[in-house]
């Protein structure tokens, strides 16, 4: 898209947080958590232990480039989001005064360039892993398991989307919307089967339940099912930014 003007990318289609549209879930109106500033800075556990980079955007929409250099931007995306939460993006790739980021826009998995002098970054040690035909969730801190638990993913017709994600927010939901449990982190990736669902694009998201017999089972419309135990940890210790790695 290099020489384009710039086109404003709508993340989120409802008013407040449209979460995990792709898992049947209605539009919740949390209050927003770990906003205040940008992720915090986690040492690694060891130096063999994978670091990610998240950076999170100073100003009020943040340019997001085909390549360093580029005249115009492919994406303008807001800050804050629709949902209220601080823009965050993940970085893979640092060239002088540019990083290469994981965007949470269709299609999954698109990538850009960001200038580095627009957002701040913080690093952490900590990553989740799914495996959605076992139905298993793995949370690592370096390189140790910092917590695992059995999960409920996508029924057949609306499976979880397998890819790269990441952590864009993190919302206490127990007093509006029960039914996510009392935690959720939306993610930066959406269904690929949904893409217009109760006034959102499909999204996807981690969240507790209230029915904790749908955790081992193919129930939902692509989010991941935590118990409500397990996700109040994550959500106690986990910066937001944190990469997803969901797997067949």
């Amino acid at each position: 898209m290099r020489g384009r003007r710039p086109q404003h990318s709508r993340l989120v289609a409802a008013t407040g947080l449209v979460l995990v549209l792709a898992a049947g879930c209605s539009s919740p109106s949390p209050r927003t958590l770990k906003l205040d500033g940008p992720p915090a800075t986690v040492a690694a556990a060891a130096p063999t232990a994978t670091v990610s980079a998240v950076a999170t955007a100073k100003t009020s929409s943040l340019s997001v480039f085909d390549a360093p250099g580029a005249t115009w931007p492919a994406h303008i995306l807001p800050n804050p989001q629709a949902d209220g939460s601080r823009l965050v993006v993940l970085i893979e790739e640092q060239l002088t005064g540019w990083f290469k980021v994981l965007l949470p826009v269709r299609p999954n998995g698109s990538t850009g360039w960001i200038r580095a002098s627009d957002v701040t970054v913080a690093t952490h040690d900590y990553r989740i892993e799914v495996q959605v035909s076992a139905h298993k969730l793995t949370v690592w801190k370096g390189s140790r398991v910092f917590l695992e638990d059995k999960v409920g993913v996508g029924a057949p017709a609306t499976p979880t989307t397998v890819g790269r994600f990441y952590t864009t927010a993190l919302f206490e939901t127990a007093s509006s919307q029960p039914m996510f449990g009392p935690y959720a982190y939306p993610l930066s990736g959406y269904s690929e089967v949904l893409y217009d669902y109760a006034g959102g694009e499909g999204q996807m998201g981690i969240h507790g339940t209230n029915d904790p017999a749908s955790l081992g089972r193919n129930i939902s419309h692509g989010c991941v099912r935590m118990s409500n135990a397990a996700i109040t940890k994550l959500a106690k210790a986990l910066p937001v930014g944190v990469p997803v790695d969901i797997r067949a």
